[in-house]
């Protein structure tokens, strides 16, 4: 069956494209549900960041591929054509290849940044959950995360702390300098923003607001950093005390407008605030952008910061496409050897009922009092000659029909090497 794998990134479309296509930790189990449910699709899973849509699919036929991006247009309420420009395809080995460097971070935003692997441990999860994974996907999948451990264990791929995090907080340092002695507001409290709180902790911050719609867990991100934690709700009163406002969440819609910004300028009296947005959709209304005194910068506007960082991994990553290559024969070999297992199956089930039906005669002889050592004899030799039967009378055809191609595969097929003859 054809592996197909349709899916935006970074690379092809800008955020405005990423954001529309984006979907949020409780869409994807009833998104992957429906697409199941296609004709011609027989496996699914879906990975989806701030940085990539990506729809992973097992096929009945390639005629089916064009299931996969209307599905997708669809299911997010756009044109296909709209759409289509910003799609990359990848099929069979490529689509392995894809995921296979997808896992480690080696087609990231950052170079080596290791959330994406959680990301996508998070979309074999929910693709389990579903119900939507088979053989195929389930161990592709795992050999994907195999191969990363692999890549992160044996090359310096993720030697130096660089990620989007990484990058936000270098921005800032650029921004504003010396950032110890200002306050920082952190909008959302998953693992991009524990990784960004630790950041500004290591350069010098002491002074933390977490703000997210769970409280407890905004409380358990800020009582790492003696921090304050406050309700999403709340936001616009304590955003008057933030200099520098970092802002990733799940959420589908804008969590800060201009309206609530503008009022914190006029509080601050002109003192400005360093604003990063990070998710995918937006948290903060782009017009923000727009006022005085505001520095707003998106997750696209970190590229120049992160290439800066990246050099240093580009060898590593060398010795990552290596291992890469070889992952991908290696989980090939495997995937053809799917094909044999019909036929293995049938030939031992002809083995086992050959051995029953001879077993059972056996015992009914032993029961009537036959010799033992004449019965065993004659199951061994009944048995031997059943199992012999079909493969011999083939080679012998092959002899007489002069398939020497034939007799050679025998051979390879049943062991025999050729100086025994």
């Amino acid at each position: 069956m054809p592996l197909f794998m349709y899916g935006l990134s970074h690379k092809s479309a800008p955020l405005e494209v990423r954001e529309r296509l984006a979907f949020d930790g409780q869409r994807v189990g009833p998104a992957l549900a429906d697409l199941r449910a296609c004709a011609g699709v027989h496996e699914a899973a879906l990975i989806s960041t701030c940085n990539r849509t990506e729809v992973y699919t097992v096929l009945d036929a390639p005629s089916r591929s064009n299931v996969v991006p209307h599905w997708l247009a669809d299911c997010r309420g756009v044109d296909p054509a709209w759409l289509s420009p910003y799609l990359y395809i990848h099929r069979d080995t490529e689509m392995v290849r894809h995921l296979l460097r997808v896992a480690p971070g080696l087609d990231s935003l950052v170079l080596g940044e290791p959330q994406i692997c959680g990301q996508t441990k998070r979309a074999y999860t929910e693709a389990m959950n579903a119900g939507t994974l088979g053989q195929v996907l389930a161990r592709l999948f795992q050999h994907a995360f195999a191969v990363s451990k692999q890549v992160r264990s044996e090359t310096g791929i993720g030697a130096n702390p660089v990620s989007v995090a990484f990058a936000a907080v270098s921005l800032a340092r650029q921004i504003l300098g010396d950032i110890s002695g200002y306050t920082a507001l952190l909008i959302g409290a998953g693992e991009t923003m524990e990784l960004t709180a630790r950041h500004l902790y290591e350069q010098g911050m002491r002074r933390f607001i977490v703000a997210n719609r769970n409280l407890q867990r905004a409380r358990e991100l800020a009582s790492r950093y003696h921090g304050q934690a406050v309700d999403l709700a709340a936001l616009p009163t304590h955003l008057e005390q933030a200099d520098v406002v970092i802002a990733s969440t799940g959420s589908q819609v804008p969590v800060l407008g201009k309206g609530s910004v503008e009022q914190a300028v006029r509080c601050r009296k002109r003192r400005p605030i360093f604003m990063v947005d990070i998710a995918v959709p937006r948290d903060i209304e782009p017009q923000v952008g727009e006022l005085d005194d505001v520095y707003l910068y998106t997750v696209d506007d970190l590229q120049a910061v992160i290439q800066g960082n990246v050099r240093s991994r580009q060898d590593a990553a060398k010795h990552a496409e290596a291992i890469i290559n070889l992952q991908v024969e290696r989980f090939h070999q495997w995937l053809r050897s799917l094909d044999s297992v019909p036929v293995i199956r049938r030939y031992r089930e002809r083995g086992i009922a050959h051995r029953d039906a001879l077993l059972d005669r056996a015992k009914r002889r032993l029961r009537c009092g036959d010799d033992p050592e004449a019965v065993m004899e004659c199951l061994a030799h009944t048995l031997t000659n059943r199992l012999m039967h079909e493969p011999t009378t083939r080679l012998r055809e092959a002899s007489q029909n002069g398939r020497a191609d034939m007799l050679d595969n025998g051979r390879l097929l049943l062991g025999l090497d050729s100086r025994e003859d």
